[in-house]
């Protein structure tokens, strides 16, 4: 498991491009019939990746230790997006089904995780979220028909763009944890802008559907103090409270959101207008 440690917005400021890029970009989510981990201390969030090819991947028992559990998630939630081929997923004897840009919610105390790809020329590629969680409740996969789907900005802007909220209080109850894929239009570059923070959740974005030569820059730090890093195809970016989280591509791509933290409210941002930022 890979360990991040919490950065003060102070200790941000003086960062170069190597130690922002080690404290807060995720550079390996997928890697061929294993499973990925990183643990940030910012609300605990654990972020990762399964691709089974040639065999099944099996989550369980032996990640306890490293959490003070017995086992994963024996106190903690998880959400997951698949953005590979169909694949199906075993939560405690129980099997789903979960295809392209499908998502599985899985309540606390799941014990037994199975992972497999219905086809290995084309693998699923299950990303995944996980937060500590106080209750459980119930396992429940969620299509693109069934998640919550708006379309917001405009192509004069170049950030039009469709949301998909997955893991949203309007589809079902979690804890803490929110997830939802967005796909950014033909021609449209930015995901966000104007930018926000959001003071009480922090949030993960998880940029896929790139090709090799293209990226993101992806634009952090507080709005008065900006930085940015550049993010490649299935890398990820973890965004303290603090921070603005905004990208504008090389080419059209989708990202992946995920949020834990005090709420679970959408649009509780503190906004930030173009003129406002440095």
């Amino acid at each position: 498991m890979d360990i991040r440690q919490s950065i003060h917005s102070d200790h941000a400021k003086q960062l170069d491009t190597d130690a922002l890029r080690q404290a807060f970009l995720i550079e390996k989510i997928f890697t061929a019939d294993h499973y990925t981990l990183t643990y940030s201390h910012i609300d605990r969030i654990i972020t990762g990746g399964v691709m089974p090819v040639n065999q099944p991947v099996t989550m369980g028992d032996e990640m306890g230790k490293q959490l003070g559990v017995a086992w994963f998630l024996e106190r903690r939630e998880l959400g997951m997006i698949n953005i590979g081929g169909p694949g199906l997923v075993e939560v405690d004897g129980k099997t789903w089904e979960i295809g392209h840009e499908e998502a599985l919610y899985i309540g606390k105390g799941a014990r037994d995780l199975l992972f497999r790809s219905l086809d290995a020329s084309r693998p699923a590629k299950f990303y995944f979220n996980s937060a500590p969680a106080h209750t459980t409740f119930p396992d429940r996969k969620i299509t693109l028909q069934e998640a919550v789907n708006a379309t917001l900005g405009d192509a004069a802007s170049a950030n039009r763009r469709t949301i998909h909220k997955f893991i949203v209080p309007d589809v079902l109850p979690t804890c803490q944890l929110t997830m939802g894929l967005t796909r950014l239009h033909e021609g449209s570059l930015w995901n966000t802008m104007p930018c926000h923070t959001h003071e009480r959740r922090m949030e993960v974005y998880f940029y896929f559907d790139m090709s090799e030569d293209h990226a993101v820059f992806h634009m952090m730090g507080e709005p008065q103090q900006t930085r940015h890093l550049l993010v490649h195809n299935e890398q990820a970016v973890i965004s303290p409270s603090w921070s603005i989280h905004a990208g504008v591509g090389t080419q059209r791509y989708a990202f992946i959101w995920g949020m834990v933290g005090e709420n679970q409210v959408f649009d509780d941002m503190d906004a930030v207008r173009i003129s406002e930022l440095r």
